[in-house]
C-alpha cells in the first residue's frame, strides 16, 4: 500500500489507518481481534490509531504486533482516564502516555492526541508543556490534537501540534475548506477519520445513534450520487486522497470489510470533475453544518 508523509513529522503512514475502536469491543474476543490486526498487516496498512477510551484496544493492539511493532506507526489519544490523575490535566497527559506505552506495548508513542478536549483546555501551557516534557524524554515523537471547529483550528495555527485528526467525509466537508488546507500550508500532518461517515447508507430508515443519524440526516439533504462504483468507493476515495490528508481512517472489525477498503484505497483518487461536483454540493447544501466531533 501506497506510503505517505504525515506532514513534516517525519513519520510515513498507509495511505489506509485502522481505527481500532472497535477492537476494544466486548462483545470481540481476544482472536477476533487478532485477526482483524493481522489482516490490516497483510493488506500493508501501517496506521493503526486507538484511545485511551476504546476499552482493550490499545492491550489487544501491542499483543497482536509484538515485534511488528517497529514496522508500524502507533496513534493514540488521551488527556483523561490516568490512573490517579484529574482529567485534563498536565498530570493525565504524563501518566496517560506511560500508561498507553505500557498497553501498547513500546518504549515510544509515534502520535500522541489530545482527545476532543474544547478550545480553553487545548491552549493551557501546562498540558502543552506535559506534551513538550514527554517528546524532550522520547516518550512521543508527535504531539497531535484530535478534534473539529475551532479547536482545531487553534490547533492547527498554533504551532504546537506536527498532526491533527479531523472528521472527513461525503457528509463533513467543513474541515477541508478550512483547517486542512491550514495544516498542510503549515505542512501539519493530518489523519481523516470518520472517512466513510458512518455509512449511513447501509440503513433504510433514519438510524437511532446519534453520530449515524447526524450523517443519515446530510445523506439525504445533499442527495449525493455515488455513480456506478457504490458508495464505499466513492466516500473512501473521496476522503483518502483529499488535499492535505495523508490517511484516511476506518474503523472495523471486519477482516472482510478491511481487505476491501484496501482494495478501494489502492483505485487512486476519485476523477477530478467527480471530486469537484461532490465539493460543489457540500458548498451549496451543507457549507454550515459543523465538524462531528
Amino acid at each position: 500500500m501506497e506510503q505517505v508523509a504525515l506532514g513534516a513529522t517525519g513519520l510515513a503512514v498507509s495511505r489506509l489507518g485502522l481505527g481500532c475502536g472497535g477492537l476494544g469491543e466486548a462483545r470481540l474476543t481476544d482472536a477476533e481481534a487478532e485477526r482483524v490486526v493481522l489482516a490490516a498487516l497483510d493488506a500493508g496498512v501501517t496506521l493503526f490509531d486507538a484511545a485511551r477510551s476504546y476499552g482493550d484496544a490499545e492491550e489487544r493492539l501491542g499483543r497482536v504486533l509484538g515485534t511488528r511493532r517497529r514496522d508500524v506507526v502507533l496513534s493514540t489519544k488521551g488527556g483523561y482516564g490516568a490512573s490517579g490523575a484529574e482529567d485534563w490535566t498536565a498530570a493525565a497527559v504524563t501518566r496517560g502516555i506511560d500508561e498507553a506505552c505500557a498497553r501498547l506495548g513500546t518504549d515510544v508513542i509515534d502520535v500522541f492526541h489530545l482527545h476532543s478536549c474544547p478550545l480553553d483546555v487545548l491552549r493551557r501551557g501546562d498540558l502543552l508543556g506535559a506534551l513538550d516534557d514527554a517528546r524532550r524524554a522520547g516518550k512521543l515523537r508527535v504531539a497531535a490534537y484530535s478534534g473539529d471547529g475551532e479547536a482545531l483550528a487553534w490547533a492547527v495555527a498554533s504551532g504546537h501540534f506536527g498532526s491533527v485528526q479531523c472528521s472527513v467525509s461525503l457528509f463533513d466537508q467543513g474541515a477541508l475548506a478550512a483547517s486542512v488546507p491550514v495544516a498542510a500550508a503549515r505542512s501539519v500532518g493530518v489523519l481523516a477519520k470518520r472517512a466513510l461517515g458512518n455509512a449511513p447508507w447501509r440503513f433504510a430508515g433514519r438510524p437511532p445513534a446519534d453520530d449515524v443519524a447526524t450523517y443519515w440526516d446530510r445523506m439525504h439533504a445533499l442527495a449525493l450520487d455515488p455513480g456506478p462504483a457504490g458508495w464505499d468507493d466513492t466516500a473512501l476515495r473521496f476522503a483518502a486522497f483529499a488535499p492535505g490528508v495523508g490517511a484516511a481512517l476506518v474503523g472495523t472489525t471486519s477482516e472482510a470489510h478491511l481487505r476491501a477498503a484496501a482494495a478501494i484505497v489502492a483505485r487512486g483518487p476519485l476523477a477530478s470533475d467527480v471530486t469537484a461536483a461532490l465539493r460543489a454540493r457540500w458548498a451549496a447544501v451543507g457549507a454550515g453544518w459543523p465538524g462531528t466531533v
